[in-house]
């Protein structure tokens, strides 16, 4: 008889900022077990519910008995199974014990050397109560549980104490033992809005039966969509925007909309984390904390109180308001506000405190304290790091002809912000909270915004450093953290990478495209590797270091919907000038779009296996010849020297120009003198002159055709 059923987890509070994954692994895991036990049709839908206080799943079309089935196993190969007697080996006797047949129950699959056992097992189906409580036990064992804990007199262990068991199949109760509690149909409501046990009749009304009775919103994305259209009613009201992200762009944030902020909510799905029944209100603070800036003030309500901050909607300022999100819903919030009000005050002050006493001394005085603060045992003090990065900071701000001084004495400061108090409280706020000390001290506001652009881009999606003088402290920055971390031997391995190589490697890609920036990647990881002292890294890390990033610029290209072989083609040819990889890649998604793009993909392939061939055979001789016209004998090859001779000039003037695609659309005129080229000329002639003067042609019309790509890459 098919029913839904609901199994249900009841619990000290949970872990917020896990609550929601800890459900939907368990409902997965549950679901997944019923299914292998062919206790589900296809129209079975798994629904998982979390709040603070429990765990807990519905699932549709549950079958209350398994199906009569015949279970497969295989078995060894019939090589391995039988000795030259034909008698059982040691390995199928095994088998057959744990399969619980005899030999003549046993066939044979395959054929030749392919060919084993399998024994068919009819297995009688079993109820879904014989096998509900074992699935339950194994689906919570493999929560994402980082510690567990034993509670009371009990060895069962758990994240938090787990005080009820509801399995409901329809209306029955499923019996079963989970952790030393039996099952029932009981459970609790809202800690402090309902008095009494809520009892489930039937596993189709818990969502409901604990709305009406209990005063608890089972389900996490309801209870988080109703805290979202409420956060956007008040801020709304108040003519503002919730924020809810304390590490993104404010001003990017205020062109977003409601929706796309509360995707980006994190601080959105731990409250949902903390409350059953949700409600906000507004609170306020006192007007002349905005003094402080205003990063800091939305940290300190943000990570210390779980509000959520308002800025004025035209202006992007913060507002000295912020919404509360409560778990209790009541008539009359006076004192729920007055209450939190109070709490944040503390906070705030203390906000203005490590504020007002950093600015006591310069950002400057700070810095050679640094040399008492450890970066790294191989890579030395957080000081000597900073002078590596000034002067590679000096360097590429040479290179891209800024302002040297100003990029050298950003560089000199970016660090020094790490020694404030405001820091030591809000490890984010580092270079946001430097660039405030820095124009408070005078500095000029170059420096100071490229203090704080420094560690841009920190996540997927953020803004990179504007202009030269920020660009070059940047990329110093992420380009020491590399080197100096990968030449000593820590290399991201799997899904572990602690020192967030991928992530500033990611930023140095990001900087060099996006702005863009005419610096070849290899000589700024040679620079980079000098600037450390001899024997420090690795002899081969600046190489090491450009094979890494090539693998971050390949996903980082895909990411952007660009074709793998469009990829290879132009990374074939780009010599690591990175700012141009963008608009190269667009010129050959236009060309092969075109009809003849194949043909001349494959024409360059077989020019580029000539020329290797001709290489392998005639390397000396081949290495010092020269072209020589007088030498083609025959019309199909002047013609086709002709046609190279009349579009390169237009084609180099494309290139030149940074127009790339029509410097590829150029070469589709030559189609027709290649095809009759390859028709009616031997290359690999007997005339070794011959020969060598054909390959070096080839060797031009291959140089003319991979200008922006190497098209071969191109072919099927």
């Amino acid at each position: 008889m098919k029913q839904t059923l609901l199994i249900e987890l009841l619990t000290e509070e949970l872990p917020p900022k896990a609550l929601e994954k800890l459900s939907t692994t368990f409902a997965n895991e549950v679901f997944a077990s019923l299914k292998e036990q062919a206790l589900l049709n296809e129209n079975s839908v798994c629904t998982p519910y979390a709040t603070p206080r429990r765990l807990a799943m519905s699932i549709t079309e549950v079958e209350q008995q398994q199906p009569d089935r015949v279970i497969e196993r295989k078995g060894p190969a019939v090589a391995a199974g039988l000795d030259a007697e034909g008698k059982p080996t040691k390995a199928l006797e095994g088998f057959m014990r744990s399969a619980n047949v005899t030999l003549g129950q046993l066939q044979r699959v395959g054929e030749g050397k392919a060919e084993y056992f399998v024994a068919r097992i009819e297995q009688k189906g079993k109820s879904l109560d014989e096998h509900l409580p074992e699935m339950v036990t194994q689906a919570l064992k493999k929560l994402p549980v980082p510690k567990l804990m034993r509670w009371g007199d009990f060895e069962h262990q758990f994240v938090r104490p787990v005080h009820g068991l509801t399995i409901l199949h329809g209306k029955r109760i499923v019996p079963a033992e989970v952790l030393g509690l039996s099952s029932g149909n009981v459970t609790s409501g809202h800690r402090f809005l309902s008095s009494e046990r809520v009892t489930i009749e039937h596993a189709d009304d818990y969502e409901a039966t604990l709305a009406r009775d209990g005063r608890v919103v089972a389900s996490f994305t309801q209870r988080r969509e109703s805290i979202v259209a409420r956060l956007d009613d008040l801020a709304e009201q108040n003519k503002a925007i919730w924020v809810g992200h304390a590490n993104f762009d404010l001003e990017k944030l205020l062109s977003m909309s409601n929706d796309e902020r509360g995707v980006l909510s994190n601080l959105l799905d731990e409250v949902t984390g903390l409350v059953e029944w949700p409600e906000v209100y507004v609170g306020q603070f006192e007007a002349e904390f905005l003094d402080v800036p205003q990063e800091c003030l939305i940290l300190t309500m943000q990570q210390n109180q779980k509000y959520f901050p308002l800025l004025d909607a035209s202006s992007g300022k913060l507002l000295n308001k912020f919404l509360i999100v409560s778990n209790m819903q009541v008539s009359d919030p006076h004192h729920i506000i007055e209450g939190n009000q109070r709490v944040v005050r503390p906070r705030l002050a203390d906000a203005r405190f490590f504020f007002n006493q950093d600015r006591k001394q310069k950002l400057e005085s700070r810095v050679e304290k640094l040399g008492n603060v450890v970066y790294h045992n191989k890579l030395g003090s957080q000081l000597q790091r900073v002078e590596r990065i000034t002067t590679l900071a000096g360097t590429i701000a040479r290179l891209l002809e800024a302002d040297k001084a100003q990029a050298e004495l950003a560089a000199r400061l970016c660090k020094a912000d790490l020694l404030t108090d405001m820091v030591g409280e809000f490890p984010e706020l580092q270079g946001i909270i430097g660039r405030y000390y820095a124009f408070h001290d005078g500095e000029d506001l170059e420096v100071a915004n490229a203090i704080e652009a420094h560690y841009h881009p920190r996540f997927a999606g953020d803004s990179i450093p504007m202009g030269a003088v920020a660009c070059s402290v940047a990329l110093a920055d992420k380009l020491e953290t590399v080197v100096g971390i990968y030449g000593i031997g820590q290399v991201p391995t799997g899904d572990k990478d602690p020192f967030g190589l991928r992530r500033q490697a990611l930023g140095i890609l990001r900087i060099l495209i996006e702005t863009p920036l005419d610096l070849p990647l290899p000589a700024l990881l040679k620079a980079t590797a000098d600037n450390f002292p001899a024997g420090m890294l690795s002899a081969t890390v600046a190489a090491d270091v450009e094979g890494f990033m090539m693998d971050r610029l390949r996903g980082y290209l895909r990411d952007r919907s660009f074709d793998v072989s469009h990829i290879e083609a132009v990374l074939a040819v780009l010599n690591g000038r990175l700012h141009e990889v963008l608009p190269r890649l667009q010129g050959v998604r236009a060309f092969a779009a075109m009809t003849v793009a194949k043909d001349l993909a494959a024409a360059n392939k077989r020019v580029q296996n000539i020329m290797r061939k001709n290489h392998e055979e005639l390397g000396a001789a081949m290495a010092n010849a020269v072209f020589d016209a007088k030498l083609m004998t025959d019309e199909a090859e002047r013609n086709l020297h002709q046609a190279m001779t009349d579009i390169a000039p237009f084609a180099q003037g494309y290139f030149s120009r940074g127009e790339y695609g029509q410097n590829l659309k150029t070469l589709v005129t030559l189609k027709p003198f290649i095809d009759d080229f390859f028709d009616q000329v031997m290359v690999m002639a007997d005339d070794q002159k011959l020969r060598i003067n054909r390959a070096l042609l080839l060797r031009q019309l291959a140089n003319l055709m991979n200008q922006v790509a190497d098209i071969s890459k191109l072919a099927a």
